[in-house]
């Protein structure tokens, strides 16, 4: 299927190009797309299945929104008002006559009269009251929405084509946040409120700052940021000083995206309140929840939707700043209540707004317009590892399969590990294969016995070709067979067919790569069915320990140490690089696999030193404090292909 994309790219400093650039990172990999920014190529339309158009309500969407009514196709509505479009169009154009005809088209006799006035001078555009977009949605094959009130908002406009609702991608970026506080010249104890995106008076910022004076009597140290282009209608500036706020309230301007996201990054509560609002979906807030800060939200529109959870709710009223004041003051006088909400949002981000999950909807919705059928919206994800029903699979059956005393010993040091390994991992069916890489026989049989495969595979690190046919009796006198394959997992092809396992397991494997992780993965990947499953565990090079030790003078990695050979002359593979959880995400996110589960955990059943005072000094300093276990456990679904073979953060 071949697609144009309509949209403004970046640098156009509009919200939606890098909406569009971060969502045509994952839907080219999906679709066939040729992008159309602007007019300097010819388009035509008879080269492409489907044309889908990026509108929003600003100038620079021009040429999108006209192509659109020129080549009807699939309208992406960021909000549901459009008149600051239309004015672009014809009043700034000069062209009274068409202002007037889409006055009269979309509101009738009244809006028309009205228009005349505009027209006189004797009032301004009326641009909250007559949305504008009745000759778009006409024109329309379908619709695409980021939320239920945007859905509702063109039902009741009178649309009556398909609609797919597909949540805005939120980006979790890697920012040094002390660097940017640095930079704002602020030490990591000094709270930083802010404000994001183009300053007009609709973000509530006379309201904030009204609210953030009143702070300052309670904390003299706060301050706030304004981060965007400044409006010419709205004099901010001359506000902050009739407020004699200037010592504490800095007006940073428009910055490269990559700044922008650090400023956020940098604060410790972000203001995004927005009234009246046209059913926009905030850009400034996905990234806010994706790099987990504290967040205020008008309780209206789109916003109203989010889980209370993530965020705090201000309704807009008479009591509108009160309420400002009152959140500023229990998220700064409480840091640790503003933490609890940064992580849940972050979580939320992870889980509810990937950007590949978007990018899949999109290319569904697309399809079943392409081949004429009725699409239906997903459901909400459930058929995760964790809405399975968990294997219950007791340490003691486990350590029933030890075969030796040092077996023995080994199982109840890690029986934790292997516990929650079992318990992440789907469970399968008779006609479903599992194969377990680096078997040891130690969860092995449990695999079939208790998770339900019908074929169970071991793999091992061997010459190509070999085959070990291994038999195991429990103390119960069960018996469990199982084939172990030989092979080089960094260079040999796997020997199993495209698509042969409903499920993978590498645990405590990659850690010991010399070389090429990713031609594991990518073999992974191959040998998976579409929608399979991986299970990887390793441990943790940024756990509460990790950081522990390189603080004070020590080695972080769990298992540094070289091995010394053993009288045979054979030595055991060491670890050569350890994970963190982030980087066991991008892991899998290259590999081909959306994130299903990322948990940390204890890694051996040992006694380990007491660890409170790393995460008193990494909460002093607003460093993220989850995923701090000994052990990293996640699982990833396969959904697309292998994205990158070599990642730049892996291979240099």
């Amino acid at each position: 299927m071949r697609v144009a994309f309509f949209s403004p790219m970046p640098p156009s400093p509009s919200g939606i190009a890098d909406y569009s650039q971060a969502l045509l990172e994952h839907l080219k990999r999906l679709v066939e797309i040729e992008v159309f920014s602007d007019a300097s190529r010819a388009f035509h339309r008879e080269e492409f299945d489907l044309a889908l158009y990026q509108v929003g309500n600003n100038p620079h969407h021009a040429f999108t929104y006209e192509t659109a009514l020129q080549h009807p196709g699939v309208v992406v509505m960021h909000e549901s008002n459009l008149h600051h479009l239309i004015a672009d169009l014809t009043i700034r154009r000069g062209d009274w006559n068409a202002y007037l005809q889409e006055a009269e088209f979309n509101g009738g006799r009244q809006a028309l009269e009205y228009a005349q006035r505009v027209k006189a001078l004797e009032v301004g555009p009326d641009y909250e009251g007559l949305p504008m977009t009745r000759r778009l949605l006409e024109s329309s094959e379908a619709l695409i929405v980021h939320s239920r009130f945007m859905q509702e908002e063109m039902r009741s406009a009178g649309f009556e084509g398909p609609i797919a609702r597909i949540p805005h991608g939120a980006w979790i970026p890697d920012i040094d946040r002390q660097a940017y506080r640095e930079r704002l010249g602020l030490d990591e104890t000094t709270p930083l409120v802010g404000i994001f995106g183009f300053l007009k008076s609709y973000k509530r910022i006379a309201e904030s700052l009204r609210a953030f004076r009143r702070l300052l009597r309670v904390e003299p140290r706060a301050k706030m940021i304004l981060v965007g282009e400044r409006h010419p209608d709205f004099p901010v500036d001359s506000l902050i000083r009739t407020m004699d706020l200037g010592a504490h309230v800095r007006v940073v301007g428009f910055t490269p995206i990559e700044d922008f996201s650090g400023f956020v990054a940098a604060c410790d509560i972000v203001l995004n309140l927005r009234y009246p609002t046209v059913g926009e979906t905030s850009g400034s807030l996905l990234r806010a929840l994706g790099l987990g800060r504290a967040v205020l939200v008008s309780d209206v529109g789109a916003f109203h939707e989010l889980p209370d959870s993530i965020c705090l709710k201000v309704p807009v009223g008479a009591a509108e700043e009160d309420l400002i004041f009152e959140y500023l003051n229990l998220l700064v006088s409480r840091p640790e209540v503003a933490r609890e909400f940064g992580a849940r949002a972050r979580a939320y981000a992870e889980r509810e707004a990937e950007w590949d999950t978007a990018a899949c909807r999109y290319a569904s919705f697309l399809h079943a317009l392409a081949e004429g059928r009725e699409w239906e919206e997903p459901l909400e994800q459930t058929d995760g590892p964790e809405a399975e029903q968990a294997a219950t699979v007791e340490p003691e059956y486990v350590a029933g399969w030890a075969a030796n005393a040092s077996a023995k010993q080994y199982v109840e040091t890690h029986k934790s590990r292997l516990g929650r390994t079992l318990e992440i991992t789907p469970p399968g069916g008779p006609e479903d294969r599992i194969l377990e890489m680096g078997a040891y026989l130690q969860i092995t049989p449990a695999l079939r016995t208790r998770l339900g495969y019908g074929t169970v595979r071991g793999s091992y690190y061997g010459p190509a070709g070999r085959i070990d046919r291994r038999t195991a009796v429990s103390q119960d006198g069960e018996t469990f067979y199982c084939e172990i394959d030989h092979f080089d997992a960094e260079k040999d092809r796997f020997p199993y067919d495209d698509g042969y396992f409903a499920t993978v397991l590498c645990c405590e494997l990659i850690e010991h790569l010399f070389s090429d992780p990713m031609h594991m993965m990518s073999e992974v990947h191959r040998i998976l069915k579409p929608g399979g499953h991986l299970v990887l565990t390793t441990p943790n090079i940024a756990a509460l320990r990790a950081v522990s030790a390189i603080l004070q003078g020590f080695h972080p990695g769990f298992f540094h140490a070289y091995i010394r050979p053993s009288d045979e002359g054979e030595t055991d593979a060491r670890h050569n690089r350890e994970y963190t959880p982030g980087e066991v995400h991008k892991l899998l996110e290259n590999s081909g696999f959306s994130i299903e589960l990322l948990e940390t955990g204890p890694f051996r059943d040992e006694p380990a030193p007491e660890h409170a005072w790393v995460r008193h000094l990494l909460e002093r300093y607003s460093l993220d404090t989850t995923l701090r276990g000994d052990g990293i456990y996640a699982v990833g679904r396969k959904t697309g292909g292998v994205r990158e073979r070599y990642p730049g953060w892996l291979y240099s």
